[in-house]
């Protein structure tokens, strides 16, 4: 599935401000962990 550019950079804003892992971020945002590393 391919998200928009602004949802893709509020994950990676989100990650990087609260300290989270990939995983971790891929499960507050509901998406699988491979999309977040994309």
């Amino acid at each position: 599935m391919s998200y928009s550019i602004d949802f893709r950079r509020k994950v990676i804003f989100t990650m990087e401000e609260e300290g989270l892992s990939i995983r971790e971020t891929a499960k507050q945002f509901r998406i699988g962990s491979a999309s977040v590393s994309r």
